[in-house]
């Protein structure tokens, strides 16, 4: 129904995000890494992982309820809640990943209220990348203190 239209563009919208965020990552992984910022190089790449491990999630529940996950990358700027980020400094690209985490955190909660009880595996979902989400914040927010 017009219900399930609705959570599988929510979640569509929401793999737009996690891949751009990959993108992101992998971008700021490899500049660090050049600016022989091992550590930080390192924590980019996990979050990279991660958020591809989320996205591959989200995927896969876009199938369970009958729709088509959406990878095109014409459309993939424009669909996500995230900006992608080509900052050359370590403390600017933090501080970009620490706004789409947080941006991240602020769509992953609308999703789960707007969800509420009418779909309980796709809540449990969002609410297992929700607390990935506002870790990968935590962690950045360390990195700006040090």
């Amino acid at each position: 129904g017009p219900w399930r239209e609705d959570v599988i563009r929510l979640l569509n919208d929401a793999l737009a995000t996690e891949l751009l965020c990959v993108l992101r990552y992998k971008r700021h992984h490899f500049t660090a890494d050049g600016l022989a910022s091992p550590k930080i190089a390192e924590e980019f790449l996990i979050h990279a992982n991660e958020e591809a491990a989320h996205a591959d999630r989200l995927a896969k529940r876009i199938v369970q309820l009958g729709g088509e996950p959406d990878f095109s990358p014409d459309s993939l700027t424009r669909r996500s809640h995230a900006a992608y980020d080509d900052s050359k400094d370590l403390t600017a690209m933090i501080r970009a990943n620490l706004v789409a985490e947080r941006v991240a955190v602020e769509s992953y909660s609308q999703m789960i209220a707007m969800i509420g009880d009418k779909d309980s595996t796709t809540r449990r979902l969002l609410e297992d990348i929700l607390s990935d989400e506002q870790e990968h914040a935590d962690e950045l927010k360390d990195w700006l203190a040090r």
